[in-house]
């Protein structure tokens, strides 16, 4: 069965690459039926807090990948990676290591100034220092011969053992370190596939030897390059949100964010759009890149634009309602969000501007666009209004077709185009010139609002004139 794994650190928020690779992982495991577990390396307890474990667990869910059973915390495992240790001292596969901070920064200053690469000289490998001396434990790396393995993405990698020096595995403190952790992890779980950055490519080959020293079964591994920002750059704050969350905030829905993350270093033909299940049924590991991919932000809108207007909307408003809780707007008095998400839908790239543009439809209108009032109000479209509020307060069904009719028939009436009256009443409803159709537009807000805010208009364009 193929057994994935992601293995986020939590230090920080959860990064856009790292939830790229943990979606080439569970689309592995779901193509192939296998399982996709979720293991939390949290043994940098400096650094790691519950706040961004936290975040791992809301931004996975809120992308929908499913882990496993329950996470894994390496914090919970020490005991298992003390008898690990023991095994491989007792079968003289480590030892125990005293140079001091001094003597190794010394080593690193001479081989540096020798032009050698910095390394471990063994010094302390074949004493059999006792474990009451202040000391940390190495893993004897073979002298001789190589590591090689056939990377999913990379190809074949051969790398000399006389390259690699003898890596420590457990600190003076007693904490075991990243590169044992993970092999002891990997090995326990079953882990059949590794897929993570090419930042680990150095380490692949000390876990390896590592896991044939405890004759266990060596995972496949693939190693992914880094996503660039548009400048080229390793993708960073400079660039905008990195945050998984933050896109949340930003109001792009996770079907978006995930049809654009599977294409951000994976291809099938020129296909753009994927759901789910096509992600599921064509994810292929030999087609991920091996060159690195640009993080384009306009590609990342048209896809939410897309998923915004092909939705079904009842879908997309759990969504909504979180942008309008952001913005501390209550939505129980006014329309339905689903008829709103129908209304804005196509004039919109994402979830956070179509509430910001939505905020008429919950909230009073308080301010009027200057240039919108100079260009559309004068005093006879303010006796069309007049007019048009009559004829609306006549109105028995308020439908947007009922409210079209009305305000075409009164065009018709005064001889002018339908224009000359939508903008103006558009005005005395949002504030601005910018909403959906003038006929859904006041639909939406309610006969009772509409003529309440033309009255508004009105009063306001007295204020204007009177201090004129």
């Amino acid at each position: 069965m193929v057994i994935t794994r992601f293995a986020p650190s939590p230090t920080g928020s959860l990064h856009f690459g790292s939830v790229r690779t943990a979606l080439y992982c569970w689309l592995y495991a779901q193509k192939q039926q296998g399982k996709f577990i979720l293991r939390i390396e949290d043994t940098d307890r400096e650094r790691s807090t519950d706040a961004a474990i936290d975040l791992i667990f809301e931004g996975l869910t809120w992308l929908g990948l499913t882990w496993e059973g329950t996470p894994i915390y390496q914090t919970q495992r020490m005991s298992r990676y003390q008898t690990v240790l023991n095994q491989l001292l007792e079968n003289q596969q480590a030892y125990r290591c005293s140079c001091s901070k001094e003597r190794l920064e010394a080593l690193r200053v001479e081989q540096i100034a020798n032009k050698q690469k910095p390394r471990y000289d063994g010094h302390c490998r074949d004493l059999q220092l006792s474990a009451n001396t202040p000391h940390v434990i190495r893993f004897k790396n073979p002298q001789s011969g190589q590591v090689a393995f056939d990377d999913l993405i990379r190809g074949s990698i051969e790398i000399s053992n006389h390259e690699l020096d003898d890596l420590v595995l457990c600190r003076s403190d007693g904490n075991p370190t990243y590169n044992f952790c993970v092999v002891v992890d990997d090995w326990d779980m079953q882990i059949t596939h590794v897929l993570r950055g090419d930042d680990h490519i150095n380490n692949t080959p000390r876990q390896i030897n590592i896991l044939k020293a405890l004759k266990a079964p060596i995972p496949q591994y693939g190693h992914m390059p880094m996503i660039l920002g548009p400048d080229g750059k390793k993708l960073s704050k400079r660039h905008g949100a990195v945050s998984v969350l933050e896109f949340k905030q930003q109001g792009i829905l996770p079907q978006a964010l995930l049809n654009y993350m599977v294409r951000l270093g994976w291809a099938h033909g020129d296909q753009e759009i994927f759901t789910l299940a096509e992600m599921i049924e064509l994810f292929d590991i030999k087609a991920i890149h091996a060159a690195a991919s640009a993080f384009n932000p306009e590609k990342l809108l048209w896809l939410n634009q897309h998923y915004l207007k092909t939705e079904p909307p009842a879908s997309i408003v759990p969504q909504l309602a979180l942008q309008f809780e952001a913005l501390q707007v209550n939505t129980q008095a006014g329309p339905p969000l689903e008829a709103i998400v129908v209304a804005q839908r196509e004039r919109v790239k994402t979830l956070k501007e179509m509430a910001e543009r939505s905020l008429y439809f919950y909230q009073p209108v308080t301010e009027y666009d200057a240039s919108a009032l100079k260009q559309h109000i004068t005093a006879q479209t303010l006796d069309w209004l007049v007019q048009l509020k009559d004829a609306l307060n006549a109105l028995v069904d308020w439908t947007p077709e009922e409210i079209h009719g009305t305000i075409k028939r009164l065009c018709g009436a005064l001889g002018i185009g339908f224009g000359k009256v939508a903008q103006p009443i558009r005005i005395a409803i949002t504030g601005s010139t910018v909403s959906p159709s003038i006929d859904i537009t006041l639909a939406l807000v309610g006969k009772a609002t509409t003529l309440q805010r033309i009255d508004a208009l009105m009063t306001f364009m007295d204020k204007i004139e009177m201090k004129s």
